[in-house]
């Protein structure tokens, strides 16, 4: 009896701080931070449902994957954002940051998928790269000739690879704290870096120190951090055709009268060839719910909904003709799912 009374007094006591919480100020419109990748869409679902329903449309920052989790974990009220763009799944030690200040509920849901590009201007030919070339040309240290470790020595493409242009290494990408600079170093990186036998022999041996090496990239000004902003990189693609930009298939996409996709591994990101699995370098997008804002901000529901829908991010959506890859019939459904349900995430 006691401890049945004890769990109903915490309850509501929960319930009430809570409330208080919310109650300090008050907020009509939905609070969205994020990934530079998701942002897009979150734009045009936010503006689709800005105009179909009386509510207001949607507050979209850009900030970044990891600035996003930063600043979604924070806590629970007004003065935080309801949801947080992905362009990577949530960290165990992102979920232990939430839970410590209170943010212990969260839906994940996943969107779709995306490919990560290398791209440069329509005034020259497209770069036909190999994930060697690109782990060779971007890391800090490379092996020599001896398989010693040495900080990069390459200052131009036809160093890393004799077939490729002789012109300077000048590659233009998202910070540290960005979903698709972690993608990159992932899926591109470190495929490269295992081309060399006396990485993978490493790994074999000791994945972390093989992780440092793969994951760092060079910082004496060949790879330069351009921020967040992808529209920024592709008006410098624009701008010096002999600069490369790393960035969501979504931007290329929306940008290929000024700018077309490198060759990775002899195959170029298209819409098929990512939805195929055949492009090397692609990654599923995320956004994460708190779930103690859904019945207090409103629209928080209705925007769930339209945002889960089969006109938005369906196989004939309008996401889709802005670059989103859908997921295939039953992960939709399942997320949709998730979605009406509010089902929280358990790892």
């Amino acid at each position: 009896m006691f401890k049945k009374t004890a769990i109903v007094i915490l309850t509501l006591f929960t319930a009430v701080n809570l409330c208080s919480l919310f109650a300090q100020s008050s907020r009509d419109n939905i609070n969205i931070v994020g990934s530079s990748t998701v942002y897009p869409f979150a734009t045009v679902v936010a503006e689709q449902f800005g105009k179909t329903t009386s509510f207001k449309t949607p507050k979209i920052e850009s900030t970044g994957s990891g600035g996003g989790f930063k600043l979604f974990c924070a806590g629970v009220g007004v003065e935080h954002p309801d949801i947080t763009n992905a362009s990577r799944a949530i960290k165990s030690s992102e979920i232990e940051t939430c839970a410590k200040n209170g943010v212990k509920e969260i839906v994940e849901v996943k969107i779709g998928y995306d490919g990560i590009v290398l791209a440069n201007s329509k005034k020259t030919s497209p770069m036909r790269l190999s994930a060697k070339d690109v782990f060779t040309a971007l890391a800090k240290e490379v092996p020599d000739a001896s398989g010693k470790l040495v900080p990069n020595p390459n200052k131009t493409w036809r160093d890393v690879n004799p077939a490729l242009p002789n012109i300077k290494i000048e590659v233009l990408g998202p910070p540290p704290t960005s979903g698709t600079r972690d993608a990159f170093v992932e899926l591109a990186m470190e495929s490269g870096a295992r081309k060399y036998q006396i990485l993978s022999d490493l790994r074999s041996k000791d994945e972390k120190a093989f992780t440092a090496v793969a994951h760092t990239i060079r910082e004496d000004g060949a790879y330069i951090e351009a921020g967040e902003n992808d529209n920024l990189i592709v008006q410098k693609l624009d701008a010096n055709a002999n600069a490369l930009g790393i960035f969501g298939f979504s931007f290329l996409d929306q940008n290929t009268d000024k700018i077309q996709g490198s060759f990775v591994d002899g195959v170029q990101p298209t819409f098929d060839a990512i939805a195929s699995g055949k492009y090397p370098v692609s990654r599923p997008l995320f956004f994460y719910v708190k779930k103690a804002h859904v019945n207090v901000i409103p629209g928080m529901k209705e925007y769930l909904k339209e945002f889960s829908s089969e006109k938005a991010w369906g196989a004939e959506g309008y996401l889709s003709e802005k670059g989103l890859i859908p997921m295939p019939d039953q992960e939709r459904k399942t997320f949709a799912d998730n979605v009406k349900n509010l089902k929280t995430i358990s790892r």
